[in-house]
């Protein structure tokens, strides 16, 4: 984060936006956020945006002359192909595992959706049950599928969810 306030501090227009997705990973990002706060206290001359992750990958598409200098903890090429893990590192909560994409209503029923994040979130979660070898297996049957070319229109493929599916689901069994 200092490194992001110092090199924005150095750019003439003197900006950094602070990307985060605080509104739903309530540990991790909350902490991002409040770093964020604390250093950029020691940068007056920083002007501070704050985006949440959802948005930032259009606004980066769509006006990119309102950007100068980006912090984010991650960018994925595609939030189709992005996993998240909320966790209560004390273990006395649960812990949330989703696709970073959520629900993605305006493409529901298209056959369009990408569903590597899905299984990418799941090898996350069986990592975090203590299943190690599993979540490792998991991660080479995506690695695996995406190598073979079988991927959605958002990384620049022309196959289906349930295709992409199918190709995972029989990965797994062949692995």
């Amino acid at each position: 984060m200092r490194f992001a306030f110092e090199t924005a501090a150095k750019r003439p227009r003197k900006l950094l936006t602070v990307v985060t997705k605080s509104n739903a990973q309530r540990n991790g990002m909350v902490l991002w956020d409040e770093v964020a706060t604390e250093v950029g206290k020691e940068f007056p001359e920083v002007q501070v945006d704050k985006m949440l992750v959802d948005a930032m990958t259009t606004r980066m598409v769509l006006k990119p002359e309102t950007l100068d200098t980006i912090v984010a903890t991650a960018l994925a090429g595609s939030i189709g192909i992005a996993p998240t893990s909320n966790l209560d590192p004390t273990r006395q909560h649960p812990s949330m595992f989703e696709p970073i994409h959520g629900s993605a209503f305006d493409i529901t029923g298209k056959g369009i959706a990408n569903p590597v994040a899905t299984f990418w979130t799941a090898a996350e979660m069986l990592a975090w049950l203590g299943e190690e070898t599993a979540a490792q297996k998991l991660m080479e049957c995506v690695e695996n599928v995406c190598e073979r070319g079988i991927l959605t229109a958002d990384l620049g493929g022309k196959a289906t969810t349930k295709e992409v599916t199918e190709a995972m689901v029989g990965e797994i069994q062949r692995l």
